[in-house]
């Protein structure tokens, strides 16, 4: 299991690069022409990772291009949200992100089979959920309209509660490897865990 948790966390903590502000940029953001050639950078950038693709085979091959596509996708919507200036914007960049890890993620799970497969299938369904639920705090954070407060606190009950609902689904699907009463006391422990009861 220690190979599947060290492909998680570096499928989560992928290094993808952003928008590159310049000393002339706008105060506000990025200009139009800086804009548009990040968006060219990033599709030269995803042709060049993409091509490093082709000489692998298999799974590796087909995760080599997942971190390719995701990191052009993450690059325009770093590069939209600067150019936007906008927290909708930064929001999208937020999921864009979450998005491609968690694709990345679900490949690196086709080299395992079974329940370790399926658990770290959840596994990357959970981070997911953790981190677009934490977009969704940080875009309420940052409204200043007067019940702000408020929409932060929904925001933040509810992430938790989406967060709590993703673990649950890690911790039972790692309970379906047991069997018998080993099984039904992992499920009894996961469910008090995550407040299933």
């Amino acid at each position: 299991m220690s190979k599947l948790m060290i492909s998680l966390l570096a499928a989560a903590g992928l290094a993808f690069s952003g928008a590159a502000f310049t000393a002339n940029a706008p105060a506000g953001g990025m200009s139009r022409d800086q804009y548009k050639a990040e968006k060219e950078k990033a599709e030269a950038q995803y042709k060049q990772d993409k091509a490093q693709c082709d000489g692998m085979s298999g799974n590796a091959k087909d995760v080599c291009v997942q971190e390719a596509k995701g990191k052009e996708k993450i690059a325009k919507a770093d590069a939209e949200a600067a150019y936007k200036n906008t927290d909708k914007a930064r929001y999208e960049a937020r999921v864009a992100r979450a998005d491609a890890d968690y694709d990345v993620a679900k490949e690196k799970c086709d080299d395992l089979k079974g329940n370790d497969k399926d658990v770290c299938v959840k596994q990357a369904k959970a981070q997911h959920t953790r981190a677009k639920a934490d977009a969704k705090v940080a875009k309420t954070a940052n409204e200043t309209s007067h019940d702000a407060a408020v929409k932060t606190a929904d925001a933040r009950r509810d992430a938790a509660e989406d967060k709590r609902d993703a673990e649950y689904k890690v911790a039972a699907e790692k309970c379906d490897a047991m069997s018998g009463a080993a099984k039904d006391q992992c499920v009894k422990n996961a469910k008090a865990r995550y407040g299933k009861m």
